[in-house]
């Protein structure tokens, strides 16, 4: 095999993606079923047919474990059952992401609460519990983080500051675990299709103005974003860590 694309390969590897089975969560489940992984997917949803689809197709083992993660109670022990029933882990995707928009003044403290609970109090506890099933032989960590991580936004205080924490909680991870061989990094995603952004496409003035934003001029296409995540999923990224590739069209530079 040539030996720069086996540094992509993925069989035998056992992955867990939060949020996998809808949107850019979906595509991630479906790039690491087609690059060899065996995938246990947590949602709130207690099925994933797309995703048993591709598992299918690509011959790969899919478990789904309904939870909600903004419930602590609900993880105790997740990242123990998803790695009985695939057979272990070596990648974690924290995926799983919620959001409420309202003006910073009246912000309901009961949204930032489960916003900060799900993206990324939930980040940091899964990753733990997956750290100690890698400690010994060491692992993937991709933390999705967003534009949000970056820039202010408006009318969505508790997503801003939930994916602006996932950056430190990435870099704190990454310096503390690389020694045992766990790589933490993250990915920032733009603007991509996926239906929880169709109101945006569907608006013509906010999508005219998000389009004339993005140097390449177009909206991303949620396959554009597995690149990013099969590299630092593989062995292609293993001298990465404490970083946050954003995939964006250009969008920050602009």
């Amino acid at each position: 095999m040539n030996p720069y694309l086996s540094q992509f390969n993925l069989d035998g590897k056992r992955a867990v993606v939060t949020g996998g089975n809808r949107g850019l969560g979906l595509e991630f489940t479906k790039a690491l079923l087609a690059a060899g992984a065996d995938v246990a997917v947590i949602s709130r949803h207690a099925d994933a047919p797309e995703a048993a689809e591709a598992a299918k197709e690509f011959g790969r083992k899919i478990v789904v474990i309904s939870r909600d993660l903004s419930d602590d109670h609900a993880r105790y022990g997740l990242i123990n059952q998803a790695a009985e029933r695939i057979g272990g882990i070596d990648i974690l995707v924290n995926n799983a992401g919620i959001t409420h928009r309202a003006p910073a003044i009246d912000f309901p403290m009961e949204q930032w609460r489960k916003i900060l609970e799900v993206h990324l109090t939930a980040a940091f506890d899964l990753s733990q519990q997956a750290a100690r099933l890698m400690w010994d032989k060491g692992g993937r960590i991709i933390n999705v983080a967003s534009l949000s991580s970056f820039l202010a936004g408006w009318t969505i205080v508790g997503y801003t500051a939930a994916k602006s924490g996932i950056l430190g909680l990435t870099r704190s991870l990454a310096n503390e675990w690389a020694h045992r061989g766990i790589t933490v990094n993250a990915i920032a995603p733009g603007y991509f299709r996926t239906d929880m952004t169709r109101p945006l496409q569907e608006d013509p003035k906010r999508n005219a103005e998000i389009i004339a934003h993005i140097p390449l001029g177009r909206w991303g296409e949620p396959i554009e974003l597995t690149g990013a995540m099969l590299l630092l999923a593989s062995d292609a990224g293993r001298y990465i860590t404490g970083a946050t590739i954003v995939v964006d069209g250009g969008y920050l530079v602009r």
